[in-house]
């Protein structure tokens, strides 16, 4: 069940992931740096909260035993004296904190929830309860807008300044107000409102706060830029070496790769420059190779033809010439696909209609029959290309489909940027699963190699070599009327990377 999973998970990465290499390493570098802020934002978080929870423990706790204190000396005065101390304080201007005896206990819209509340309400009930005696102390937090400090339910914003404004009022900002509520005797409510000092007790940690986001966003960009230039310095040797990968079936002759930037992307350009020498040393011996056979071959060749020609018997005479008709084209097959897909020709202009209509005419010669058709786009469609391969490779597509076919129909199709030629033969086609076979060197279907059925089985390969060569390309399909569907395809452009 988990490779299941763990391979859904693959293919689903595989499908979002960009398919660069330069973009996936940016997708890490941002994943990574989102990560980093996010758990040093975590971090930072938890300590600036642990700090305030225990600074907001220590303010709570010296509070509490302040009014503990003022609590204390109210309780110890005679009823008919403690108006008359509290108008004192009020004239006097308030101290740090306002005390009211009141009837009944006053509603309080309760505010604030959270760990910070939490501390500050048990320190000062404890602390309350410690030094009173009391168990019912009525610890809540108010906004000064909705305060009520006297029996009448006097607003706090209501009373003179000097009386609670200047001791419960922090402009311009508006902090929560601590109240605290104790029954001293029936139908006596000793009411005791001050602030804490923090403002921002309630507030929260804002995890995207402006500045957060700035500093974060700046990280983010700074590390995306430096990452780009590191990564691009990296891909761009990769991005040379996938190029010179993909030219050299090509072209052998390309120049070396730059040996250059990190030290692992040097030597792997080292060692596909070394493998392109070797390679081309090995071609070059292969074309020696068969151009000696070739070259000792054609001595005993030409006396067997003398030997032959002398014969008596016309049959054996007719034999023995057909077998060496065969061996010297086989000869000569095997030397064209060694030498022959390297055409040394500079590119020129091309018209493929006057190249299509000359083929047919030679094949005519020969019994064939061509047939030419222009579907769309200008009647002489012209491209770059290299005449003479490009002329083989047209010229072994449509021998062989008049030699299986005994007609060759082709549609040449002008689409601007790219030429498309079907060629088509009413012979008995191709088996599907021989379809990508048959571009094999020295493979045919038909199983003899007389010169009365057939080549080597050379022209396919050498003809989509070309094709590609060029740009393009050649696919195979059958007909659906029968016979074999040829499509050769060939771009327009301004040069040619291989022959």
């Amino acid at each position: 069940m988990r490779r299941v999973e763990w391979a859904t998970i693959r293919r689903w990465l595989a499908r979002w992931l960009p398919a660069s290499l330069r973009g996936r390493f940016v997708i890490i570098m941002i994943a990574g740096v989102l990560v980093a802020q996010g758990a040093s934002y975590a971090i930072w978080t938890s300590q600036v909260r642990s700090s305030h929870l225990a600074q907001l423990d220590e303010l709570s706790t010296n509070m509490a035993f302040s009014i503990a204190s003022t609590m204390k000396f109210f309780r110890s005065l005679p009823v008919d004296y403690r108006h008359i101390v509290l108008d004192q304080l009020r004239n006097m201007g308030g101290t740090r904190f306002f005390v009211s005896v009141n009837e009944r206990r006053l509603a309080i819209d309760d505010i604030g929830s959270g760990p910070e509340k939490q501390v500050v309400v048990n320190n000062v009930r404890s602390v309350l309860t410690q030094q009173l005696n009391i168990d019912d102390v009525i610890v809540e937090f108010s906004r000064p807008e909705n305060l009520r400090v006297l029996n009448n339910e006097v607003l706090l914003y209501d009373l003179p300044p000097r009386w609670g404004q200047h001791s419960l009022l922090m402009e311009p900002l508006s902090p929560p107000i601590l109240v605290v509520q104790l029954e001293l005797a029936p139908g006596t409510w000793l009411y005791v409102a001050t602030l804490l000092g923090v403002p921002d007790i309630f507030s929260g940690y804002r995890w995207l706060s402006e500045e957060r986001l700035l500093v974060g966003l700046l990280v983010l960009l700074s590390v995306l830029a430096l990452s780009l230039l590191g990564i691009t310095s990296v891909t761009r040797p990769l991005a040379r070496l996938s190029r010179a990968a993909n030219q050299l079936g090509d072209d052998l002759d390309m120049p070396p790769l730059r040996e250059s930037g990190p030290k692992e992307v040097a030597a792997t350009a080292a060692a596909f420059n070394r493998m392109q020498r070797r390679i081309r040393e090995q071609i070059e011996e292969r074309e020696r190779l068969f151009s000696a056979i070739s070259h000792d071959l054609k001595t005993p060749l030409t006396r067997m033809r003398l030997r032959a020609e002398m014969l008596d018997d016309d049959y054996q005479r007719e034999r023995f010439c057909a077998s060496l008709d065969e061996l010297d084209s086989l000869v000569k097959g095997a030397l064209a696909s060694v030498k022959g897909l390297d055409l040394h020709e500079e590119p020129e202009p091309v018209n493929l209609t006057h190249l299509l209509e000359e083929l047919a005419e030679e094949l005519s010669l020969q019994g064939g029959k061509v047939t030419i058709e222009i579907k769309s786009g200008h009647p002489t469609a012209t491209l770059i290309a290299k005449p003479l391969a490009l002329k083989r490779c047209l010229a072994n597509l449509l021998e062989n489909a008049v030699f299986y076919g005994k007609q060759a129909d082709v549609e040449l199709v002008d689409h601007g940027n790219a030429v498309t030629m079907g060629i088509r033969d009413h012979g008995p086609g191709i088996p599907e699963e021989q379809l990508g076979r048959v571009f094999s060197p020295f493979v045919r279907l038909e199983p003899s190699r007389s010169r009365h059925t057939g080549g080597s089985g050379l022209g396919l390969g050498i003809a989509r070599h070309i094709a590609r060569a060029h740009g393009g390309d050649i696919t195979l399909a059958n007909h659906a009327d029968g016979g074999l569907a040829v499509t050769l395809s060939l771009p327009r452009q301004e040069t040619i990377t291989g022959l």
